[in-house]
């Protein structure tokens, strides 16, 4: 076996790039952030982004440690935005004690960011049950294989529990028990467009708490 080439050292803070792109101003975005952000999300489709609904969900355990993982977003509407999960990994261990997210899309491509923070609550079952339906059988059986987040001895230990998941339900696979969806109810949103000299655009919407959003720009 050979030896392991050795690292070279990487010089990041040379790295840069300028961004040159149309700017926003409040009164142009839509008065719904939710809204604005399908707009922005439909942009990014249509550019051929990278998985466009890829963000990074923040989440804080019990001693107070901020994580962070990327993860998919589901759905999303007046009421929040959903990504579904193992109710017994980390971050759903998390989101039981501390009740409250942060998510970020980056859509690198077109120099834009959305940052969302809010509290977090489960979403019944029923639609839990609706979305596992649709997913792919292979996604369905992982659902069952995968104790997320449990220490394993080696990859072996997967496609043996895959396997008997498999064996187990030949038709159809229910959605088991430890697995749901969790949704984001947003307080805070914020749209963030690159601009040359690091003098990038931001708006901030905040909300009233009673349907009613208020829109502000922040200095980058």
């Amino acid at each position: 076996m050979g030896q392991p080439h050795p690292i070279q050292p990487v010089d990041v803070s040379t790295m840069r790039a300028e961004y040159e792109a149309n700017g926003i101003e409040p009164e142009d975005l839509h008065q719904d952030p939710v809204a604005q952000f399908e707009a922005w999300l439909i942009d990014a489709i249509n550019a051929d982004v990278t998985e466009p609904n890829a963000m990074v969900v923040a989440t804080v355990d019990a001693d107070g440690q901020p994580w962070s993982r990327w993860v998919l977003l589901k759905d999303f509407d007046g009421r929040g935005f959903t990504f579904y999960t193992n109710y017994e990994s980390f971050k759903s261990t998390h989101l039981t004690v501390n009740p409250v997210a942060s998510l970020s899309f980056g859509w690198l491509e077109l120099r834009r960011q959305v940052t969302i923070a809010g509290t977090v609550e489960r979403v019944p079952a029923s639609e839990s049950d609706s979305y596992w339906e649709v997913r792919p059988r292979g996604s369905q059986l992982g659902g069952w294989a995968s104790h997320q987040s449990r220490e394993i001895a080696d990859r072996s230990v997967l496609d043996r529990q895959y396997d008997e998941a498999d064996h187990a339900y030949p038709d159809q696979v229910p959605r088991p028990p430890h697995w749901g969806g969790w949704r984001v109810v947003p307080h805070t949103v914020e749209f963030w467009q690159g601009r040359l000299n690091r003098l990038h655009d931001r708006v901030r919407y905040d909300s009233d708490g009673q349907g009613t959003w208020s829109r502000r720009r922040l200095s980058p």
